[in-house]
Parts: C-alpha cells; structure tokens; sequence
C-alpha cells in the first residue's frame, strides 16, 4: 500500500472531522495481526503495571483503564475502544510508528489520539524507542478521561500543531523514526542499529537555533510522556512513557532521579529518547499544566507575529501562514523577505501553492491552484496616506482616485513601488481592506524588480504590519497534503518454522488458561519442549506455571526460570515480578 492511499476504517463523528492531510496517515488496525506471543507481552505488562501503578499513578489511571476500554487480558481493539472513548469526547486511530511532529499535535487538537498499532518484542518488553501499542493505548488513553488532564492535552495539540519547525527537526524526526523501525524489527543486524544510533547522537549533539517546535515537544515530553504530579514528597505518575515502561515507572520513583517543581523551564529542558530520563518535573496538578502553556504559548510567533515570525517561516522551508492586522492570512512556503534598515519586515514571497484566508476559512478564488507558482506583497504604510492603507474607505478611494481602470502608483514608506491598473478589491467583514488587485503590474524595490505584468494579476495583500504567524495552513482544507507520510516504513517480522511453532503453543496455553480446561500431563509435555527447543524462551514458562497445579511441574518450571535468571541478568527482575504475580492471584483466590 502507498503510504498517502487513504484507507477504509472504522470511523465515527470525531474522526469524520479530521481533514484529508491528517487522515492519510490513518491505518488499519489489522487486529488477526498479533500474535499469541504479542497477545502474552500486553499481558504480562497490563498485570505487572495494574498491580505496581495502583500505588503509585494518578488515580485517574485505573478508573481510566475502564473507562476508556483498555483491558488487561488482551491487546485492545480500537473500534471497540473507540465506542467507549466517544463518551468522553476522544477517538483513536492506527498509525504506522512515529509521524511528523505538526502531524501528531493537530491530532490532538481534534481529541483523537494516535495509537502506533504495532507491539514491542518479547526482548524490548520493559521499554522501547518506539510509539507503541502499549504505550499509546495502556498510557495514553487511560489518564484522557480526567477532563482537566484532557483539556490540557487538546490545547497542547492546538498550539503544538502551529509551533513553527525547522529542517533540524524534520531530520531529527526521520532519524528517530528509522531507529526505533530497525530496534523493534526481528533480525536487525547489530551494526544497522548501531548506525541509526549514531545518526541521531551526532544530530542530537548538533549546536542548532532552538526551534518553537523543539520547545514544545520538551513540554510535550516532560508532562504528556514523562510526568508527575502531586509533591516532591509524593509524587504520582501520570506520564505515558512511563505508565508504559514497566522498568522506568519504577526507576522514575528512586531518589536517583532528580525532582523538580514544574514550571516554563521545561520548555528548554532537552531529552534523550533512548536513555532513562534523570530528571522528572512535578506539576501540582492538571490545571496547572494548562497555566504554564498559556504562559508558552505568549512566546510563540503564533501571538507576537512580527519579522522574527516571518523569519521564522522562512526558515523552517515548511508551508506556514502570516496574519495581516488586517486579518488577511497567506499560507505558503514562504522564501523570501526583505527587510529595511531597522531590520524590520517590508516585503514577503512564498514559491508554489499558496492560499488566503480570513478567520481560518479560504477566500473565495484564492486557494492553491489560483496561486499555484506563489505569493508575494509588501508590507507597511503608504507615504501621503495618513492613514494605513487598509484603513480607507471606499470614499478614501475615490478621493485619491483610486478607481477601477485608472493606472495609480502606490509608494510605500519603505521604498517599495507598485504601479498598475486598478481592477478591484476585497473587504473583511469589518470593512477593511485586505487584496487590491492590479493588473500590468510592477513592483519594484530600489534597483530590483520584484513583479513584472507578464507574471499576470498582481493580488497585492494589504497590511500594514504581522501579527500572528504559525505552521500549517490557515484553512487546513486548502493543503490536502500539507504534510509528507515518511517513507520509512515500519518493518514486518518474517516468521520462521520455529516461531510458528512457537507461536501455536502460546496460542494453546492461553486457551487452556481461559478455558479452564487443564492437563497437567500435557502441560509437562510443552514445558519439556519448549526448555528443549527455546533455550531463551522465559515468559512462555511463567504463563504455563500460572496454571500448573502439580507441584512437581511447578516446582520444575519454577527451577528452570531460576536458571535463566542467573544465565541472563536482564530477566531477573522481569522472571521475580512474573513470578510474584502468580503468587498474589493465588492468594487472592485461595
């Protein structure tokens, strides 16, 4: 499948919304996809992290477990979570992996979270790089059904969505995406991840002009991903990488880890996606994240517009919009601006698709195929006006003989000249102007030519000034693929013989389990082959243990798992934990 064919999912009211450039990142779930083996991972997660988070997450996130239709049994479906989720107001959908950052908050912005529908390997069970399943799902959706909390994440989507980019970060996105493909991929030589991995450090270690995007993913990672809430001296989890990460959720409550009250300093607080974080930041509680972003977002080119903002876009090489004072909005690639000797802003161009709105909506006859090849304006006052040019009134017009098929010449304060026949112009609903067009147009600046009349029409916006200027289009109708699907594609295992096998025997012990329907003779056989033929097979073990009731069998397993605790470190603690749950459903029952 190409990665822009858009593809028939399940849908309802909250997704229908979403616009075309969001909904080609949209995938199927292709639920008959996971294995018995992935089936066994969520699983073991969901009990490990619904025992151990019961003491220390939010209280939200059991509550919002049932709530939003994340079972602990088996991996989630998102149609049916989707039907639970629509009585809070949210939706969920598939992606494939990590997508681009302006992507992933407008999203939000449209209360739909993004669910990386694939599932982390047996190996990388206690963490991944990678958006998971588990992580987006176990993590994410539970701690929504808070309204304050998810009120936060919506705002944090929309203001995220218009934090202006740059190519820095577009290549660290891609770089991040490839490495976290090739650790989840099954088979992937050593060296390739080692490759990725240095990719990413040498861009990570990069001296790079500190992005608003950048700003707002550290917001993004230290509360969404990585935060607490409560006091320094009891601090509550409510984080997604952590509620996921069986092995961070409980790291992140050592003294270890540095605690420190949250605040806008977070914003230039950077992370590292493959290490355990060694700060964490604390917020009191849910609306006081809201607080600290408003606070952000009075930083943002979004409100304080100006040169810088167009700089900004100019910069990023992405499609961007500027607001006029007029409230006239462009939405391009912007490529080109001049300046004059107080370095302020006095002339723009976009090259290719551009569109104009008003009030997020496209003005009528200005979208992408009327300005197919670009835009361009200048910017500021008219000399022996008086007054800003989109100030005057149809009777200012015609006092200064500005009338339809008379050529005039328009000389602006900053030295820019456009001469032209008038043909006529647009209003906003205030009535000031916003585009006069000309026609047999010149536009000139000092000793350069800006516009020639064989390049057709001149639409000369008017404004005097920027005051807002964002990512995105204004009218995310107008950029039906403002943004491009990566075209680094997930990996899919290959399955060999083995793990087919493999596969089968997970498959009858979970129905043996759910069917109540033991053999313990059989289970003796599966615990003899697999020791035999999967010498690094662990979880498969714990899972037949769970439903032994032999005691010889039991205490077989049970000796086995302890050598593979002391043939592999890494398994200690995940065996003792596994073990430990066995123990206290047992006790439970008995």
């Amino acid at each position: 499948m190409e990665p822009n064919t858009l593809v028939e999912i399940e849908s309802n009211e909250i997704i229908d919304r979403l616009p075309k450039h969001l909904k080609q990142f949209v995938k199927p779930q292709s639920y008959e996809d996971y294995t018995p083996i992935n089936q066994a991972v969520w699983r073991y997660v969901m009990r490990k992290n619904a025992n151990y988070l019961a003491k220390v997450a939010h209280s939200s996130y059991l509550e919002g477990l049932q709530k939003t239709g994340v079972e602990i049994e088996r991996i989630p479906n998102l149609y049916g979570m989707n039907r639970i989720l629509k009585e809070i107001g949210w939706a969920a959908v598939a992606v494939d992996g990590f997508i681009p950052p302006n992507a992933f908050m407008e999203f939000q912005a449209y209360k739909v979270l993004v669910i990386a529908s694939d599932i982390r390997q047996l190996e990388n069970i206690e963490y991944t790089p990678s958006p998971d399943i588990i992580h987006e799902s176990a993590g994410h959706a539970p701690i929504i059904a808070n309204p304050d909390y998810a009120e936060y994440l919506r705002r944090l989507g929309a203001i995220g969505a218009k934090a202006i980019l740059s190519k820095y970060d577009m290549d660290l996105y891609e770089a991040v995406r490839k490495l976290s493909i090739l650790k989840e991929a099954e088979g992937t030589p050593q060296n390739q991840i080692e490759e990725a991995e240095k990719e990413v450090a040498i861009l990570q270690e990069q001296e790079t002009s500190f992005s608003e995007m950048a700003a707002i993913r550290n917001l993004q990672w230290w509360t969404v991903e990585y935060g607490l809430i409560g006091t320094l001296e009891d601090p509550k989890i409510y984080g997604a990488g952590l509620l996921s990460s069986i092995g961070e959720s409980k790291w992140c409550m050592s003294n270890q880890v540095k605690k420190i009250p949250y605040s806008l300093k977070a914003a230039a607080q950077k992370f590292d996606i493959t290490k355990p974080q060694p700060q964490l930041y604390i917020t009191p509680d849910f609306a006081f994240l809201t607080e600290v972003l408003e606070e952000f977002a009075d930083t943002l080119s979004l409100r304080k517009g100006g040169t810088q903002g167009l700089k900004k876009l100019v910069d990023s090489g992405m499609v961007g919009t500027i607001e006029l004072s007029n409230g006239l909005q462009v939405s391009g690639c912007f490529t080109k601006m001049l300046t004059d000797e107080t370095n302020e802003a006095i002339f723009y161009k976009t090259n290719g698709p551009t569109s104009l709105a008003y009030r997020d909506k496209e003005l009528i006859g200005h979208g992408i195929h009327t300005h197919a090849h670009g835009f361009s304006a200048p910017l500021g006052n008219v000399t022996n006006f008086g007054i800003p040019l989109e100030d005057l009134k149809p009777n200012d017009l015609r006092k200064y003989q500005i009338q339809k098929g008379k050529h005039i010449v328009l000389e602006f304060e900053s030295g820019i000249v456009v001469s032209g026949i008038y043909i006529t112009n647009i209003r906003n609903v205030k009535g000031k102007l916003m585009l006069i067009q000309f026609d047999e147009c010149t536009v000139t600046y000092k000793n350069e030519t800006l516009y020639l009349p064989e390049y057709g029409i001149f639409d000369m916006a008017v404004g005097s000034s920027i005051t807002s200027a964002f990512a995105g289009a204004a009218d995310h109708m107008s950029f039906p693929n403002l943004y491009a699907p990566s075209e680094i594609l997930t990996i899919k295992p290959k399955k060999s013989e083995t793990s087919q096998r493999l596969e089968k025997l997970y498959e009858l012990i979970r129905i043996t389990r759910e069917q109540q329907n033991v053999n313990q003779n059989v289970l003796s056989e599966i615990f003899d082959s697999v020791k035999e033929n999967y010498p690094n097979e662990w979880l498969l073990f714990l899972e037949i243990l769970e439903i032994a009731s032999e005691h010889n069998l039991s205490n077989k397993i049970l000796e086995h798992l302890d050598f593979l605790k002391q043939k592999n470190a890494k398994l200690n603690l995940l065996i003792t934990d596994g073990i430990q749950l066995i123990e206290n459903d047992k006790q439970i029952f008995t």
